[in-house]
């Protein structure tokens, strides 16, 4: 979460959802953060294809995604809860285990984990 909070600080989304997804090393050590997707006031569309890549090409064992919410509230939407669903199945078939999704809230620096809260 702090990883992401400073992240978010130095990547501001500019009203806009953006869909992040760190690629970690054996270790839980940040390879990279590649932006997959970037969506509407509300809205990012998200393919496990393009959430996977670039885990693919890091060599990574695991992911953290990450996305934030304009309207400043972290509170996870259903569809938040559907996607980290999908991606957390989808990365045990590939072999890349799904860690957590961090939700950031735009002008309040605040971030919530969906699997510590939910």
């Amino acid at each position: 979460m702090a990883f992401f909070k400073g992240y978010w600080a130095d990547n501001p989304a500019n009203d806009q959802e953006k869909f992040v997804v760190a690629c970690l090393d054996t270790k839980h050590r940040v390879q990279c953060v590649v932006i997959v997707t970037v969506g509407t006031l509300d809205a990012s569309l998200v393919h496990p294809r393009e959430v996977f890549k670039p885990a693919f090409i890091e060599g990574s064992s695991a992911v953290v995604l990450s996305h934030n919410h304009p309207s400043g509230n972290t509170t996870p939407s259903r569809e938040d809860h559907e996607v980290t669903n999908r991606l957390t199945e989808a990365g045990k078939l590939l072999g890349i285990t799904v860690l957590d999704h961090i939700i950031h809230g735009d002008g309040t620096g605040d971030v919530l984990s969906i699997r510590e809260c939910c």
